[in-house]
């Protein structure tokens, strides 16, 4: 599955930099699909949305740091295990149950987003 960050988060940044699909913003942050990933094209997301990879989108959240669930794969193909929550000094990066997705799930779309 993917993770989430909660609102206990308190913008320290830590968790950004781990992250080696770029799934991490800061609060009010617009992101893309293709940020260090090597997605071009329309990009059809396992959320369902069908979007260009170069296409800006809204941040999902204006006051801290957030994960976009279509880009995280928990570091699974690069880690052994989510380096945010492992850099996140108040252990605000937690699972998401509302993107359950398994270990399989997880390492073809890490091969989807690093083709």
């Amino acid at each position: 599955m993917a993770l989430r960050i909660t609102e206990d988060c308190i913008n320290c940044g830590a968790c950004e930099p781990e992250c080696p699909n770029s799934a991490i913003y800061a609060g009010g942050d617009e992101w893309r699909f293709s940020d260090k990933t090597s997605l071009t094209g329309m990009f059809n997301a396992k959320s369902g949305i069908s979007v260009d990879a170069d296409a800006v989108q809204a941040a999902v959240s204006d006051d801290y740091y957030y994960i976009v669930s279509d880009k995280c794969t928990e570091c699974v193909g690069f880690h052994e295990e989510p380096q945010c929550a492992a850099a996140c000094p108040v252990d605000c990066c937690i699972k998401d149950e509302n993107f359950v997705e398994s270990q399989e799930e997880l390492s073809s779309k890490k091969d989807i987003l690093h083709a």
